[in-house]
């Protein structure tokens, strides 16, 4: 820590000498022109000979992440947005008031160079410098290894560093940039209208979640974080808006891992006229066309293990996957009481008010979710477990609704809606029941809802993707802090 409070000491005193000289540490007026990229797609082909004969100025601005000195001249490499390139400083081509203002540069500062390209006798394509101006002073120098910052708690914490000195990282966000807009495109073209709406709302509805509580004091009203965007997106399907998308955070007041943070990004999209059924082709075809795009390919890899996208993919009743991924029979999971005992034989705490229905989903969590590693669709949900979902026609104990699973994990939910507005006031007093038992995660009662219901939603379906989940598969991410730039972390420990 000394060590680290007197190089910043030396590099407040190279600020204060500057100042004395007139020269201000965090300057203004250069104008950047250019961008490593482009001098690499004009230059990158051509040889030492061909760029003697270039005069192209180029004007530069990044950030100094090494230096090797050599005298009356070095050598910098400088970072953009865009890569990283060497530039030759040299005393007789500078002059001497920028060739001292060179030797009070530190690793981390922000500079502006104007140069041509060249070729160095090793062949790395060069920026040869005219001028140089200090655009920035870095007080605090990078990590002493900045080249493989690998600490997990300060790479999450000071996001800035990590995308300053790890370019995956940095590549890693472009990638997740990349799948959002062309998630956007493809909504678009099948006539989608993307919408916002409310992030503070005054019932917690959507999703069983423990939402975030906040208070509005002009209106003198609890108001709620939003668990889910669903109860207004088909608000705008019964006035017409047919086709409807959002893409946007939740927050739920729930357990931090690998897969959970507490905000989070969701695209959650409805269209009229339409069956779970038809979602489940609508998704695989999008994030087929998504991973092509992105991956070149119907393969990709994730945790060093081969994923398949390759239509059609696998569908199973959440029932068949208890049994094809376990010991249980049909007996087990038809007799409620079999079910609890063997729900405890596989460990799970089994309390005396769960539903028959909610146990064999926490079954299906425990024995089949993690083996579905391929894309696999599970649909028969029970019905307790999926309020706002519509009734099966042939078997109203369960849902028209369907999970979609990736590398043993969810990653979409999607179902027909239920519109009938009387089955779905009783469905919301029995998660009122549910909530005084003491199911914090339970609806409550959400009355224009109903309103907006009885005014008649057409036949519907609708669907939630995991925008950061998908992100995780495609850049072969272990954590969902990973693919967040800023994920909530505990609060950080003093010294």
């Amino acid at each position: 820590m000394e060590d680290g409070n007197e190089l910043v000491a030396q590099r407040r005193a190279k600020a204060a000498e500057m100042r004395a000289e007139g020269i201000n540490p965090f300057a203004n007026d250069f104008r950047v022109l250019h961008t490593t990229e482009e001098i690499f797609s004009a230059h990158g082909e051509e040889d030492a000979a061909a760029l003697e004969e270039c005069h192209t100025e180029y004007a530069l601005g990044g950030r100094v992440m090494a230096r090797r000195d050599f005298g009356k001249a070095a050598f910098l490499q400088i970072k953009d947005r865009k890569g990283r390139i060497q530039v030759f400083v040299a005393k007789n081509l500078v002059g001497e008031k920028d060739f001292s203002l060179y030797r009070k540069l530190d690793i981390g500062d922000i500079i502006g160079v104007r140069g041509t390209p060249f070729r160095t006798k090793t062949g790395e394509l060069s920026i040869q410098a005219l001028s140089l101006r200090l655009l920035t002073k870095a007080f605090l120098p990078l990590p002493e290894k900045w080249h493989g910052l690998t600490d997990v708690e300060t790479r999450y914490r000071q996001r800035y560093l990590d995308l300053m000195v790890n370019p995956d990282v940095a590549e890693i966000f472009r990638k997740r940039n990349r799948v959002i807009t062309c998630i956007r495109d493809f909504m678009t073209r099948h006539d989608f209208l993307e919408v916002e709406t409310p992030m503070m709302q005054p019932l917690a509805g959507g999703a069983t979640a423990r939402p975030f509580v906040t208070y509005h004091n002009t209106l003198k009203m609890e108001l709620f974080l939003r668990i889910a965007p669903e109860l207004y997106l088909k608000r705008l399907v019964v006035g017409g808006l047919e086709r409807v998308f959002e893409i946007n955070r939740n927050f739920r007041n729930e357990g931090i891992s690998v897969q959970h943070n507490p905000e989070f990004t969701m695209m959650e999209f409805y269209q009229a006229y339409a069956t779970y059924e038809d979602l489940m082709d609508f998704t695989e075809n999008m994030i087929c066309k998504l991973v092509a795009e992105l991956q070149g390919g119907r393969e990709l890899t994730y945790n060093g293990r081969p994923v398949n996208v390759t239509p059609p993919w696998k569908r199973l009743s959440l029932r068949e996957a208890i049994l094809l991924h376990s010991d249980l029979s049909e007996a087990d999971l038809a007799d409620p009481e079999r079910t609890r005992q063997a729900a405890r034989r596989l460990g799970i705490e089994v309390d005396s008010r769960i539903s028959h229905g909610k146990l064999l989903t926490e079954i299906f969590d425990t024995v089949a979710e993690p083996q579905l590693w391929d894309p696999t669709f599970i649909t028969g949900y029970p019905t307790e477990v999926s309020p706002l979902s519509r009734k099966n026609d042939q078997n109203p104990d369960i849902v028209d609704r369907f999970e979609l699973f990736v590398v043993g994990r969810e990653l979409a939910n999607g179902f027909s809606e239920l519109n009938d507005p009387d089955d779905q006031e009783q469905r919301f007093l029995q998660q009122l029941a549910e909530k005084e038992a003491g199911d914090e995660e339970a609806h409550g009662m959400d009355e224009d809802y109903i309103r907006a219901l009885q005014q008649g939603l057409p036949p519907t379906a609708g669907e939630g993707i995991g925008i950061d989940r998908l992100v995780m598969l495609l850049t072969d991410s272990a954590s969902i802090r990973d693919v967040i730039l800023f994920p909530q972390l505990r609060k950080e420990a003093k010294d």
